[in-house]
C-alpha cells in the first residue's frame, strides 16, 4: 500500500506540475519526502498531495525540498580559478566578448552571479548574456534579491567581496550591475526546451539526484545546447566517463568542449 500511496503521487504530481519524481533517484527522493510529509502531519502521500495542492507555503516547502538548494559563492574555488584563469579566455579569444551563458539549476543565485563577477573582472560582462533557470521559484525570488549570509561569501576572494557586495548588517548584498547581468527564468531541466547557441553552459551538484536515464538525456540536451567549442561545466562528483558519446571532449577536470562536425552516436535521436 505504501508504494501504491507513493506511486500515485508521482503520476499526481506529474499532471499537475509537470515535475516527473521518477526521474531522480528513488530511494533518496522518497525518503527526503516521507520526512518533510510526516513533518507536516500527513500519514500518506495522498493526503499530502492534496495538501500541497491547495497551500502555496506547502508547494514551496515542497519544491525546496526537491532540489536541494544548497549553494555558495566559488564553490570548490580551483574550478572556478581554471574557469577564470585559462578557459574563459579562451573563448574569448575565440568567439569574442559575446558569450551566452547560462547557469542551469542556479538554486539562490550565487553560481551565475560568480561568473558574472568573473566576466566582470575580464572585463566582457557588459557584452555578454547570462541566463540562469531553477525549477524553484522561490529559490529564484532570492537570487534576484541578491542577498546573502556570511557563510555563502566565505570563498568570496577579498577583491571580489570588495568590489561587488555591500555588507548589511550581517549579510552581503550584490551590487546592482550584477543584477541588471544575469536574467533569472524558471525552469523544469527534465521537461522543458532548451535554448541554444550557448558558449558555457553550468550545471553542478544536481545530476546526481536523477536516475542514469535522465542523466544521459540531460547530456544529451546540454550537448545540444552548446555552440561547437562550448563548455559544459559539471560538478565534482559528477564526471562523465563517455564524453564521445555525447560529442564532448574533456577540456580540464569536471568541463567538457563540445566537439565540432555531426554528432558520432548511432542513435537517431542524436540527428
Amino acid at each position: 500500500m505504501e508504494d501504491q500511496d507513493y506511486g500515485q503521487f508521482i503520476r499526481s504530481v506529474k499532471i499537475s506540475t509537470g515535475i516527473d519524481l521518477s526521474q531522480y533517484k528513488e530511494t533518496q527522493m522518497k525518503r527526503r519526502l516521507t520526512t518533510l510529509r510526516n513533518k507536516r502531519g500527513f500519514d500518506t502521500f495522498a493526503e499530502y498531495y492534496q495538501a500541497i495542492m491547495k497551500d502555496r507555503a506547502l508547494m514551496n516547502e515542497f519544491l525546496d525540498r526537491l532540489t536541494i538548494n544548497v549553494s555558495e559563492f566559488w564553490r570548490n574555488p580551483n574550478r572556478w580559478e581554471v574557469l577564470e584563469k585559462k578557459l574563459l579566455p579562451e573563448l574569448i579569444r575565440q568567439r569574442g566578448p559575446r558569450l551566452k551563458c547560462w547557469s542551469a539549476a542556479c538554486s539562490t543565485g550565487e553560481e551565475p552571479y560568480t561568473l558574472a563577477m568573473i566576466l566582470a573582472e575580464l572585463g566582457v560582462l557588459a557584452q555578454c548574456q547570462i541566463i540562469a533557470s531553477d525549477i524553484d521559484e522561490g529559490a529564484l525570488d532570492k537570487a534576484k534579491q541578491g542577498v546573502y549570509p556570511e557563510q555563502s561569501v566565505r570563498d568570496v576572494p577579498p577583491h571580489y567581496l570588495a568590489t561587488y557586495f555591500t555588507a548589511e548588517g550581517g549579510s552581503y548584498a550584490v551590487s546592482s550591475t550584477l543584477k541588471k547581468a544575469v536574467r533569472f527564468e524558471k525552469k523544469n531541466l527534465l521537461a522543458d526546451p532548451f535554448d541554444t547557441e550557448f558558449d558555457l553552459i553550468i550545471c553542478r551538484n544536481v545530476i546526481i539526484y536523477f536516475t542514469e536515464e535522465a542523466k544521459l538525456e540531460l547530456y544529451r540536451k546540454f550537448s545540444r545546447s552548446l555552440r561547437p567549442g562550448g563548455l559544459l561545466f559539471v560538478g565534482s562528483t559528477e564526471q562523465i566517463f563517455s564524453p564521445g558519446n555525447f560529442q564532448l571532449e574533456q577540456a580540464d577536470l569536471f568541463f567538457y568542449r563540445k566537439k565540432s562536425g555531426a554528432f558520432p552516436g548511432s542513435e537517431g535521436i542524436y540527428v
